[in-house]
């Protein structure tokens, strides 16, 4: 659910655009308002799960984010969902940590790398098979559906919580919620996001554009220098102290920045450019899911194997060169010739990032620290994605809706962002030593 709305929105942007009006700055923050949330509180949510358990805030999280969903889904105009998806992040961010949690307490060694696999692939085909799920629904109903649509699948999963996740998960003593970290981190973020958003709108001579900047910056300057000296901080900075760790947070920055650009941008451009209905759109990307769904898990147990460098060093590489291919992407585009064989590359580069890449971080924490550690890599991505789809739509902002200029300037930006992620996976990750 968390992953799927992640994405499942983008979709959606243009009907609910006709349906609640705003141009391109009120999609951009019916998208980034639940990244915002999702990705600001998701270490409170993996402190919480240490507090009172994974599975009992697993299960709040999973009740609380169908509750959201029925919000959105009856929202009245464009600034009701906007808050409603806020909500959602806030459920999002209380269940996403405990569920990398429960895999690390239950695997070990190859097994566990084959888990997270099977972790991660589900959560990149979620992330995928959102937009032609919701370009489906679209299409024989309302956009609304996309939201009513969790209701259902959170009766399942407290359904599989009540029937298969141990009870003996339980929470730990003398741990304290960062509540001064917590409001750092989200006013920093949100006063950034705010700036980048406005500024086509606005217009840089705006004193609320510059303003919101430096605010954003003092505030999550302030952010870290609280969390150095917090007795129990939300964002253990001690873990950045070990190498792969703090190299793997750098590059999922800049790759999940990437692919939550790619996967906005790309899907505005099929239906508001190129003229392709929602479902099509949607179904345009199914290749994408296809590759993660039967690469991930073995991808993930290989690299546990042989190492995860060359993984991740190589495929956002091959990822940012199929993006390059689209750049020139026209608008009446041919979807076999001119789309298709990009996407098989890019879903290939892909597969070939995410598995390794989550098991690296969990690995280098060590059991002890996977909670937080989880927690970390997914507040990393999920900011990397906010603060990408907020600032890539500078560059292609054109207007009202996204041109085929304003396109290919983020498509160029974007296969910069998992160049630069596979440069800094080929150049910083080291392989541990073999028993």
């Amino acid at each position: 659910m968390v992953f799927v709305d992640a994405s499942v929105v983008n979709v959606a942007l243009p009907a609910i655009q006709r349906d609640l009006g705003g141009g391109l700055a009120t999609q951009q923050w019916i998208a980034d308002a639940y990244l915002l949330t999702l990705g600001s509180l998701i270490l409170v949510g993996g402190s919480l799960g240490d507090i009172f358990g994974e599975v009992r805030v697993f299960t709040l999280g999973v009740i609380a984010f169908g509750a959201a969903s029925v919000l959105c889904a009856v929202a009245p105009d464009a600034t009701s969902l906007i808050v409603f998806r806020g909500l959602q992040g806030v459920s999002g961010a209380l269940l996403t940590p405990a569920s990398l949690a429960v895999i690390t307490s239950t695997f070990s060694g190859h097994e566990r790398g084959a888990a997270i696999g099977s972790w991660t692939a589900w959560t990149g085909i979620s992330f995928v098979i959102g937009p032609l799920l919701g370009g489906w629904l679209i299409g024989v109903s309302t956009w609304r559906l996309i939201f009513v649509l969790n209701v259902p699948l959170a009766c399942a999963t407290l359904a599989l919580v009540l029937t298969q996740l141990p009870r003996t998960i339980s929470g730990k003593t003398g741990i304290r919620i960062d509540v001064a970290g917590a409001a750092l981190c989200a006013a920093g973020l949100g006063t950034l996001v705010f700036g980048f958003i406005e500024q086509p709108r606005l217009g840089w001579t705006d004193p609320a554009v510059p303003g919101s900047l430096a605010a954003g910056a003092v505030f999550l300057a302030a952010f870290v220098l609280y969390e150095l000296r917090a007795d129990m901080p939300m964002l253990p900075l001690r873990l950045f102290a070990r190498r792969n760790f703090s190299v793997t947070n750098l590059e999922t920055f800049a790759v999940y920045g990437g692919l939550s650009a790619w996967s906005f941008f790309l899907t505005l451009f099929l239906q508001q450019v190129a003229g392709y209905s929602p479902f099509r759109s949607g179904l345009a990307t199914l290749p994408l899911t296809i590759v993660m769904f039967f690469l991930s898990r073995y991808v993930g147990r290989l690299s546990m194997r042989i190492g995860p460098r060359l993984f991740m060093g190589a495929g956002p590489l091959l990822a940012g060169a199929a993006t390059l291919s689209i750049v020139r992407l026209p608008a009446r585009l041919d979807y076999w010739t001119d789309l298709l064989p990009a996407l098989l590359v890019f879903s290939l580069g892909l597969a070939m990032t995410v598995a390794p890449l989550t098991t690296t971080v969990l690995n280098d924490a060590g059991p002890g620290d996977a909670g937080i550690a989880s927690g970390v890599n997914n507040a990393v991505a999920r900011v990397a994605g906010l603060i990408a789809i907020a600032a890539v739509g500078i560059a292609a902002s054109s207007g009202a809706n996204l041109s085929t200029q304003g396109f290919h300037r983020a498509m160029l930006i974007v296969a910069g962002l998992l160049a630069a992620g596979g440069a800094i996976g080929a150049a910083g990750i080291r392989n541990p030593a073999r028993a």
